[in-house]
């Protein structure tokens, strides 16, 4: 794995601190914190959808997704085409990527709800609307294939990979039918919520095709290897209740969107940036090998969040202070999706070397 690609998932923001006896001695009562991976490219995803952004309040981007704002910072975004199951076409993959671009880079997220309108939660590529001309089928194909200089994905791959690039938990309401590329843009949800009897399949075998939108880089977290080969080899339909048992979902409700719902308040009640640093910790070091660098890396992003604001509060209220003491939490720090710059890329090229570093040692 490149260095710089290592080094932009372990980013690590130089952020607003407190530095008095009593912000180092709350600072010092703080608990253990992670950090996961984050690399946002909101530029060229504008670029690809002809600079569509999401609005502050309800809004639709492309009419393919809807976007509303609630309380506490919980976003809910929902595939907006009841009419055809929220089928993947040209349009929806663009307005899918701008959304998530545009959420990644917004510092007032604490958590996004994902889902889709109607009976489904998406049914997968409309093939149709994508061979029925065979010009535009080629433009589209094109279009989706295409990776941009320096990109990791493709647009086919960041309907799925982008949502693992927001700091903020992301969770995915499943409801109907989740198949083919719906599949893969829920398994990019941090957390999957789903009915029991939800139908579910990686159905791109019908077509004579492999899954290409970025399972790879997410199945692989869930299941073991001939699990994923079967399922993807028959493309059989299994339910919601199977599902839980393989570890592809999180859990099952009869509700799933009140209980992402419930799931996303509880953790905005949360320090904004311990959230980030969490998704940020485990994307980065999971199903990493090396002991010794997860060891460092928790160390290294634990010292950049104590003492901060969003710290602080959590400690005052941890320890009990009057309500009059305790400060509200700040948004969370821009800098959490900023790409790696050349101070951390060697900071995190040293701990890598084993050289420690002023922040990553003990």
């Amino acid at each position: 794995m490149p260095l710089s690609y290592f080094a932009s998932l372990c980013r690590v923001p130089h952020r607003r601190s407190v530095d008095t006896p009593m912000a180092r001695a709350l600072a010092a009562a703080g608990g253990a914190v992670a950090a996961a991976a984050l690399t946002v490219r909101a530029q060229q995803i504008a670029r690809r959808a002809g600079q569509t952004r999401a609005a502050s309040t309800a809004s639709s981007t492309a009419d393919r997704v809807t976007v509303e704002r609630g309380k506490e910072g919980v976003v809910t975004v929902t595939l907006n085409r009841p009419q055809k199951m929220n089928a993947l076409d040209p349009e929806m993959f663009r307005a899918i990527a701008a959304t998530a671009a545009d959420l990644a880079g917004d510092t007032s997220v604490r958590a996004v709800v994902l889902t889709g309108a109607g009976r489904a939660f998406c049914a997968g590529l409309d093939v149709k609307s994508i061979v029925s001309d065979p010009v535009k089928a080629k433009a589209s194909a094109e279009e989706l294939l295409h990776r941009p200089d320096g990109a990791i994905s493709n647009l086919a791959q960041d309907v799925s990979y982008l949502w693992r690039r927001v700091p903020a938990p992301v969770i995915a309401a499943v409801q109907g039918v989740c198949f083919g590329g719906g599949f893969q843009i829920a398994l990019g949800a941090d957390i999957r919520i789903a009915t029991p009897a939800c139908k579910f399949s990686i159905m791109e075998a019908k077509w004579g095709l492999i899954p290409d939108m970025g399972i790879t880089a997410t199945l692989p977290e869930l299941t073991p290897k001939d699990v994923a080969m079967e399922l993807t080899m028959t493309g059989r339909i299994f339910e919601g209740t199977e599902a839980l048992g393989l570890g592809l979902v999180t859990r099952l409700s009869d509700d799933p969107l009140a209980e992402a719902h419930r799931l996303a308040s509880e953790i905005a009640k949360r320090s904004p940036d311990s959230t980030a640093a969490t998704k940020r910790l485990y994307d980065a070091t999971y199903y990493e090998g090396d002991e010794r660098r997860k060891l460092r890396l928790e160390t290294l992003l634990q010292r950049r969040l104590m003492g901060g604001w969003n710290q602080l509060a959590c400690a005052t209220r941890g320890l009990g202070f009057p309500k009059l003491l305790q400060p509200g939490f700040a948004a969370r720090s821009a800098e959490w999706s900023e790409e790696a710059d050349a101070e951390a890329e060697a900071e995190i090229e040293a701990l890598l070397n084993g050289k420690g570093g002023t922040t990553s040692s003990s």
